[in-house]
């Protein structure tokens, strides 16, 4: 058993919910996803795989992995909710395409510093913070180039 399993696992009991083979394979599929993934794309992956686990499944699962600590539901305004793995992750901030809904994860040194000096400057403590950049991708920045 890996350790998002065991994560999964102990939220599970400690509610005294039950750990179904329904359960363990969506965990298995949000797992190899390795994406920002919707329950609905989830479920078509899962039906290509012959799974046999519905929606309403899905969409309940995915809620115990965020109550768990193991995802988060992010909104990246395209009116979609999708889940990111976030144990044992470390910490990122994202640029969105707006054309095409990419989704490009990145890390900032200087960013984080900066925002850790503009809250003490403001006697200001940081629990946890969300950086979403919205703009366009390389490719449709080219695209959007060669039609004008």
């Amino acid at each position: 058993m890996n350790k998002e399993e065991e994560l999964l696992k102990s939220h599970i009991s400690r509610h005294n919910l039950k750990v179904t083979k329904e359960r363990s394979a969506v965990l298995r599929a949000f797992l190899a996803s390795a994406r920002h993934i919707t329950a609905e794309e989830l479920y078509r992956k899962m039906k290509d795989e012959n799974s046999s686990v519905g929606l309403a499944t899905i969409y309940r699962t995915l809620n115990l992995f965020c109550e768990s600590g193991l995802a988060e539901q992010r909104q990246f305004g395209d009116g979609q909710a999708r889940y990111e793995l976030v144990y044992n992750v470390s910490h990122h901030d994202h640029l969105i395409c707006q054309e095409c809904k990419r989704i490009i994860e990145f890390q900032n040194e200087e960013i984080e510093v900066l925002q850790e000096k503009v809250a003490k400057k403001n006697h200001f403590k940081i629990f946890s913070h969300k950086l979403e950049l919205y703009g366009l991708c390389s490719d449709c920045s080219k695209v959007q180039a060669e039609t004008k």
